[in-house]
This record gives C-alpha cells, structure tokens and sequence, in this order.
C-alpha cells in the first residue's frame, strides 16, 4: 500500500494515521487507538461538512457522495 507524504493535502486520513490503521506502523495498541479515535471526530465533523455542502453547494455535495459511495 502507497502512502502519500506529509506535503500532500489529505482527505481526513494523515499517513500517520493511515500507517498505524493499516498495521504498517510498528507501534503499541494505544497508538493505534488514538488514530481510531482521532478519525471517529473526524467523521463527526464530516457529517456537518456534508450537511453544509448540501445546503449551500450542492454540486460539490454530489461529487463527495459520488467519491465516497462507489
């Protein structure tokens, strides 16, 4: 699996957290449950993201779900 470098934009995954989640990462549990939890606010803060987007831009909310939902 190919990780992209810190200079890239990420969607709401950080290589950090993608290396740990995928057990790439040679780290402690708790370690990958910090990514865990980090991405379960992430989520949390995507969903008000979406809500904007459908609201106020919905072309750009078409292209997240068609991202997201294939």
């Amino acid at each position: 699996m190919e990780f992209r470098s810190m200079t890239q934009y990420t969607a709401i995954m950080t290589s950090t957290d993608r290396e740990r989640i995928t057990g790439a990462a040679d780290v402690p549990d708790n370690k990958r449950y910090e990514s865990v939890s980090r991405m379960r606010k992430r989520i949390e803060r995507l969903e008000e993201d979406v809500e904007i987007l459908e609201e106020h831009h919905p072309k750009l909310y078409e292209e997240l779900q068609d991202a997201v939902c294939d």
